[in-house]
């Protein structure tokens, strides 16, 4: 560790350490990138998302109520249906004339509990596959949810929910555009099998269990966006950075302080998930246009290639901007990124510049290839230091 760094982690100490967080500060350092030592991109993570105020005094409070609420949200949209569906070979009071499972009624309590399988099954087939290169999601956590985990507990997890339901039932997915694919489970086994892993022992579960959790709860919650794919590519860096912080207590909640600062960050980027907004001011396509525009105004040559080509930015950007470039690096590659993006005040249209730098750092190539060449090597963005793509785009922010 070289003694620039050493002064670096300091800084951030101190910065962390104040009654009053000083949060210009602490900005200005993250956007440079935060060290993982001692936690403090954990930290430093919980407060440019919103998690934790400033005023140092109140986490202890503030943690204290959000985790016993994540805590309520289980019970609630987890166990208690869970206990009901358990007890449905003892008791059918469940089952009247009123509400049975062919009510197609939206009050229907089955009605909820199909459309939600539906749901279920989309993240469960994400959240296998999250970042499958690496291992960390497919290992166990060293914290399994107490509440969910419980041996006493008799009731129907997510786990068995999903066994059950893809044993019984058509597999339902819904992509970002709207469209829902059924097919049938034997039809896809063969191409399930690479994302099928080693059951846990009781009592275990895996981290992409805590992230398929999370996802689950924020769709209850939030009925009006609920799930589309690519959330699980927001969640997964978050609950990694929270799940590896080497302070054992707050690794030991790393699933509520994640839904929460997943649940702030979704409120920032929600709309470029609502496929009614992509074409108002505010949704994607908008902001797939202000990469053009940008790029216009920095390489005019580079923008005049681009569209003499047809290459719309839809062809590549409107992953970039969904995703938070999440899908285009390794992880260690996005945290960094994402470092700069939440200590910026005003992070996506930094996001924008990110992107223009990618495109600028890769122009040569862009500028002598052919429509098929640039759209390969656009969605698949050829391995470049961050720091190089990061140093480009605050340059183009300081107007250079």
């Amino acid at each position: 560790m070289s003694s620039l760094y050493r002064i670096r982690i300091a800084e951030f100490k101190t910065v962390l350490a104040e009654p009053k967080i000083n949060l210009a500060k602490l900005r200005e350092l993250s956007f440079s990138g935060i060290p993982c030592e001692d936690g403090l991109r954990c930290l430093s993570w919980k407060v440019l998302l919103n998690y934790l105020p400033m005023e140092q005094a109140l986490w202890p409070s503030i943690m204290k109520k959000q985790r016993d609420l994540y805590s309520q949200f289980l019970k609630e949209m987890i166990i208690q249906p869970g206990i009901a569906k358990a007890n449905l070979g003892v008791s059918r009071e469940d089952v009247t004339l009123e509400d049975h499972p062919l009510n197609p009624s939206p009050d229907s309590r089955w009605n909820t509990y199909f459309k939600d399988n539906e749901v279920l099954l989309q993240i469960d087939k994400d959240a296998r596959r999250l970042y499958p290169d690496m291992v960390f999601f497919q290992r166990p956590t060293e914290y399994p949810c107490r509440l969910i985990m419980d041996p006493q507990n008799d009731f129907e997890t997510l786990r068995k929910r999903v066994e059950q339901t893809t044993l019984k039932s058509q597999i339902v997915a819904r992509n970002r555009m709207g469209v829902t694919n059924v097919s049938s489970p034997l039809k896809s086994a063969a191409s399930n099998s690479l994302m099928e892993y080693e059951p846990l022992p009781n009592g275990s579960e895996a981290h992409w269990e805590v992230v398929e959790r999370i996802l689950f709860i924020f769709a209850k919650l939030n009925p009006g966006i609920a799930y589309v794919q690519g959330m699980n590519e927001i969640v997964g860096p978050i609950y990694h950075t929270f799940a590896t912080d080497p302070n054992c207590e707050w690794k030991e909640h790393a699933e509520a302080d994640t839904f929460f600062c997943f649940t702030n960050l979704m409120a920032e980027i929600r709309d470029n998930f609502i496929k009614s907004l992509d074409d108002s001011q505010c949704g994607i396509t908008s902001r797939m246009e202000s990469v053009y525009s940008t790029l216009k105004e920095k390489d005019v040559e580079l923008y005049l290639k681009l569209q003499e080509q047809n290459i719309r930015p839809q062809f590549f950007a409107f992953r970039w901007l969904m995703l938070l470039l999440s899908q285009e690096f390794v992880l260690p590659d996005v945290i960094q990124i994402w470092d700069s993006l939440f200590a910026d005040e005003n992070r996506f249209d930094f996001l924008l510049l990110v992107s223009c730098a990618m495109l600028i750092l890769i122009r040569d190539q862009l500028l002598e290839g052919d429509f098929t060449l640039n759209m390969r090597l656009l969605q698949d963005y050829p391995p470049i230091d961050v720091s190089q793509i990061l140093k480009k785009a605050k340059a183009l922010q300081n107007g250079k």
